[in-house]
């Protein structure tokens, strides 16, 4: 029998209660970085408190013992650093103001605990929750030490709504899983791609809000992608629209990086026996930039009785990938990656480089000049022979797919979310 459907437009039901956040202000998302030595850290978090109504501190110490108060810097952004839409049109949000204080001369391996605050100027004082880290350890020293690396996170609705594009449906179960094993974590390097903003700055404040469980906890190091930094005409070595018009400036306030020059956003961390080498795969990295001269500095001036384990971190695949957009255009890695760095990689015996960009997880046999120098294998005890290249690009973004014709050095391939975790057990046993 046919029927008919009528809209006569929406009803009211019921009306809830006003809604109003307690304080708007309030000082939240903190994330914990390495600093610039080894007995340092940092914690940044995000506020709607200028200078000119409160000052930004930290209360800290070592757990249980006298607390202490360090002041924090204060930055933020405006729409007109922007390079171009929609981050300077559609996509701009008030960032509020960013605030980063330093933990200093701490005592290896002990737990300390944190509470960010700002004091108002009539004396009443705005704080945050209380958190705690644990000190890293000496350098060299002789301990269990686990490290997570991945790139292209993202983020995603956590009541299963669609966000937009759902291009990074993964990132939530990836969040989840490194929550529910954070004791088991001591540090995160997110080598680019991190949120996906893409000039829609509400975005930024939504992914700090998802990692916070995490970067609260653990030092959450972070490179730089193209979805951060590339723009045309803006100094970036690439020329896309990935950017959406930020080109690195929320990335370089809203993370802080223990770089010389936080622009550049190239820098070297160590952590307990790691030394790990992080360059910045959009802008020039080929010999006879300043760049290049980082990276060889980086690599030549660790102290291998101290750090026998060097990681070299980017995120575009300077090394070796099956990825099938490279193949399109007939190769395997980004044009002049490692035909410009795979002298240093052997000279200085870089034991494994990480990559993000490609969506999925890859592992070579130990690599060099596209020839496998040791048959790839899952266990490998010896002297070094050749770096091993590992893609770890799955953090959340929609996959990548794998070219049909397996190169001789592609060892293992999983077409799959997920993240990579160093596990340093000793001066000689890396898992």
């Amino acid at each position: 029998m046919p029927f008919q459907l009528r809209y006569t437009g929406p009803k009211l039901i019921t009306r809830s209660n006003s809604i109003t956040f307690a304080n708007p202000k309030a000082p939240v998302y903190p994330r914990l970085a390495q600093g610039k030595s080894w007995d340092e850290m940092t914690v940044t978090w995000t506020s709607g408190y200028s200078t000119k109504e409160a000052t930004p501190f930290v209360e800290w110490g070592i757990q249980g013992q006298i607390q202490i108060l360090s002041p924090a810097g204060t930055l933020t952004f405006s729409r007109d650093t922007m390079c171009g839409p929609p981050a300077r049109t559609v996509g701009w949000r008030d960032p509020g103001f960013i605030h980063t204080s330093f933990f200093k001369d701490l005592w290896p391996n002990l737990k300390y605990t944190y509470r960010i605050g700002h004091r108002l100027f009539n004396g009443q004082i705005v704080w945050g929750r209380q958190n705690s880290f644990k000190a890293p350890p000496y350098p060299g020293e002789d301990s269990l030490q686990r490290v997570v690396i991945f790139g292209d996170l993202g983020k995603a609705e956590i009541d299963g709504s669609n966000e937009y594009n759902d291009f990074e449906r993964g990132s939530i179960n990836t969040t989840y899983q490194l929550v529910k094993d954070l004791k088991n974590i001591d540090m995160v390097m997110h080598i680019g791609d991190i949120c996906y903003a893409s000039g829609y700055l509400s975005q930024w404040d939504q992914f700090t809000a998802q990692v916070e469980p995490i970067a609260s906890t653990v030092p959450y190091m972070v490179a730089s992608g193209n979805h951060e930094r590339d723009w045309p005409g803006s100094g970036s070595f690439y020329g896309t629209l990935d950017s959406g018009g930020e080109c690195g400036v929320p990335a370089q306030n809203m993370f802080y990086v223990p770089a010389e020059n936080r622009e550049q956003f190239w820098y070297l961390t160590d952590y307990g026996m790691f030394r790990f080498c992080v360059a910045n795969t959009e802008l020039d990295w080929r010999p006879g930039t300043e760049q290049y001269k980082f990276i060889e500095h980086c690599l030549s001036s660790v102290d291998r009785q101290k750090q026998p384990w060097l990681i070299f971190l980017a995120h575009r695949v300077l090394g070796y990938s099956s990825a099938t957009f490279y193949g399109a255009e007939g190769t395997t890695e980004e044009p002049m990656g490692r035909e410009s760095l795979q002298l240093l990689w052997q000279k200085y015996r870089v034991d494994i480089a990480m990559y993000g960009h490609v969506h999925g997880y890859e592992r070579t046999c130990p690599v060099y000049e596209n020839v496998c120098v040791a048959k790839g294998s899952d266990r490998y005890s010896g002297a070094f022979t050749a770096t091993t290249h590992v893609v770890v690009g799955g953090g959340g973004a929609s996959l990548a797919e794998y070219t049909a014709e397996r190169a001789r050095w592609s060892h293992a391939q999983d077409l799959d979310y997920g993240f990579a975790k160093l596990t340093a057990f000793n001066h000689t046993t890396l898992l």
